[in-house]
């Protein structure tokens, strides 16, 4: 018995030494893959001037996670203080302490359509995966509208990761946004806006950071650990949508944030995803009905 235990002790404290060995070359390698540099061809953007494109860019910020995360006024704000991580986001607006102050264009395009900063390196959190896909003539009022909001004083940014998530990051298990898109798509073709699926699967894109790209859900990477696994939102097992077969009932938990039974649903941005128009919300149960059959966790 005494050997037995004398043995089990040696291959505890072997584990043991492996898994520190492994968090460290995790940790060194997450320091690594925030420094590197990411190179990408930014094409020429034209910004429009007009209202109509302008009240488009307002729109996109506010229903489509911009304002949630940066605030109303783009001044940043505490966007996660949760499961050991801290998250401020960069202030945007033109007022003092600007993270975007010195932002040219293709330094706009750079961060929302491929979550890069300035010199290329990943910018950490910014969900770049659910905006890749934005036409030029959208990503275009979306920047107009952004550069032309009042100047206000704003936060400095700040993200602390819990140590678990930095070496599950630097071992490749979690990924940054800039890791997950492929660069070299050209920009998509406009699609005609409708109650229809092809117009839903261009509303969905906003949906893949936290459902996956395959809308399958499951523990979103990278989230703080006591967020809830995100909704199913395929015909698969633990489907969610289930819940909702028509899309008025959709659009009713959308507004109210709660499902049918009246149970608030946790995490998502309601503040935002409240402000989308109705046809919006009628391509995107539309096309979320016509997505083939995943298990719950696939993403």
């Amino acid at each position: 018995m005494n050997r037995l235990l004398k043995w089990l002790g040696i291959a505890v404290g072997l584990l043991l030494i492996a898994a520190a060995a492994l968090a460290a070359i995790g940790w060194l390698q997450a320091e690594r893959k925030m420094a590197r540099r990411v190179d990408v061809s930014i094409a020429p953007l034209a910004l429009p001037t007009d209202v109509a494109a302008i009240e488009r860019g307002r729109y996109l910020f506010n229903s489509r996670g911009c304002a949630d995360c940066h605030g109303a006024e783009g001044a940043g704000r505490k966007a996660i203080d949760s499961g050991g991580m801290l998250v401020v986001t960069p202030h945007i607006s033109a007022g003092p302490g600007s993270a975007t102050a010195a932002y040219r264009v293709e330094d706009w395009v750079r961060a929302i359509r491929h979550g890069l900063s300035t010199e290329g390196r990943p910018l950490l959190v910014m969900p770049s995966e659910d905006y890749n896909r934005f036409t030029d003539a959208d990503l275009g009022a979306l920047i107009a509208y952004v550069k032309q909001m009042p100047a206000v004083s704003g936060e400095t940014t700040l993200i602390r990761l819990p140590p678990p998530v930095r070496v599950l990051y630097g071992l490749g298990l979690i990924q940054d946004a800039a890791a997950k898109i492929d660069h070299g798509l050209p920009p998509p073709a406009p699609v005609p806006e409708g109650p229809t699926a092809v117009h839903g699967r261009y509303v969905a894109q906003m949906c893949v950071g936290c459902h996956g790209q395959g809308f399958g859900g499951g523990k979103i990477p990278g989230g703080p650990p006591d967020w809830p696994a995100a909704a199913n939102l395929t015909p698969g097992s633990g489907s969610a949508m289930a819940r909702y077969p028509s899309a008025d009932a959709f659009i009713a938990m959308i507004k109210s944030g709660k499902r049918p039974d009246g149970g608030a649903i946790a995490v998502m941005p309601f503040a935002s995803l409240s402000q989308m128009n109705d046809v919006d919300l009628r391509g995107l149960h539309a096309f979320l009905l016509t997505l083939p059959a995943r298990d719950f966790g696939s993403r």
